[in-house]
């Protein structure tokens, strides 16, 4: 099983990212999205994204524009589809989106096309039934800017045929990424089955009162050695995407996680703090302290 065309559906900040690293990657893509203006908003961030190759991978301006000439624009699935190896889909983390777009993919793409989600919170075996092809229907997922955090977990369901997920894990590597392949579903696969408690515990001693952010961030730099703490994280994340799942929490009756989300929502999403994106979160950006020489000296 060889795959050489590739379409992804959805071009938001993460499947922009796909399409663009298989694009680079020397493979045909074709991007898919419900309208003109969201492939609109889809070339900004190649454009963007053509930028940042360059200045993180010192990719040539030959070798970006190359890339993008790869990439096709399509606002209709049927035609988006029609020679494609591989879909992976990137469509909006709403579970009704999703089964209504698997049945019509199922009927427009061609019995050769293997299935991909990109979900991070959802498990393949809710939607293979809607697919029509649960044998050849999976889970690619990746991490937000791919380019440098170069892992893909591959996620198999109980009906998936052993053939598509060893194919799908070559395909991962073939685009520059380290397969993580898992043999059983997980919710929040590896990555998030390790960084949420992670960040659980961090959220903890923050709203009890034990220690500050950067005290806390401080602690876990120093005896790990590892370049960023919890709350830095959490910058990266985005405080909303931290709020969401805060709150879910809080309606669920969890009382410390009721009295954090107060105080994300008061102090830092009300006021425009949402993190890296917006320069101000736990920390100011681009310069945020936790990078300064002197953050783990005494």
């Amino acid at each position: 099983m060889h795959f050489q065309h590739i379409t992804v559906a959805g071009s938001g900040v993460l499947g922009s990212q796909i399409a663009f690293q298989t694009a680079f990657k020397g493979f045909k893509v074709s991007v898919y999205d419900i309208n003109d203006e969201a492939i609109g908003k889809a070339k900004g961030r190649f454009r963007e994204l053509m930028k940042r190759y360059q200045e993180d991978l010192g990719a040539s301006e030959e070798e970006v524009r190359a890339a993008y000439e790869r990439i096709s624009f399509y606002t209709d699935l049927a035609e988006a589809v029609r020679e494609a190896d591989l879909v992976i889909e990137a469509v909006p983390e709403v579970r009704e989106i999703k089964t209504e777009f698997y049945k019509k993919l199922g009927q427009y793409a061609p019995k050769k096309t293997v299935f991909a989600t990109n979900t991070s919170t959802m498990l393949p075996s809710q939607f293979a039934e809607a697919t029509g092809r649960p044998e050849k229907f999976l889970a690619l997922h990746f991490a937000n800017e791919i380019w440098l955090h170069n892992m893909a977990e591959v996620m198999k369901h109980s009906g998936t045929d052993e053939k598509v997920f060893e194919a799908v894990i070559d395909f991962a590597r073939a685009i520059g990424m380290v397969p993580l392949p898992l043999h059983k579903e997980q919710p929040g696969y590896i990555l998030n089955s390790l960084l949420v408690p992670f960040l659980d515990a961090a959220q903890s001693l923050y709203i009890r009162g034990i220690a500050d952010p950067e005290i806390i961030d401080k602690t876990w730099m120093i005896a790990t050695g590892s370049p960023k703490g919890p709350f830095a994280i959490m910058d990266v994340v985005g405080i909303n995407t931290v709020y969401n799942i805060v709150s879910a929490k809080a309606k669920a009756g969890d009382e410390e996680a009721r009295k954090l989300a107060e105080k994300l929502k008061k102090e830092f999403i009300d006021r425009g703090k949402l993190g890296v994106a917006t320069g101000e979160g736990f920390y100011c950006y681009p310069h945020p302290k936790y990078e300064q020489p002197d953050f783990l000296k005494g």
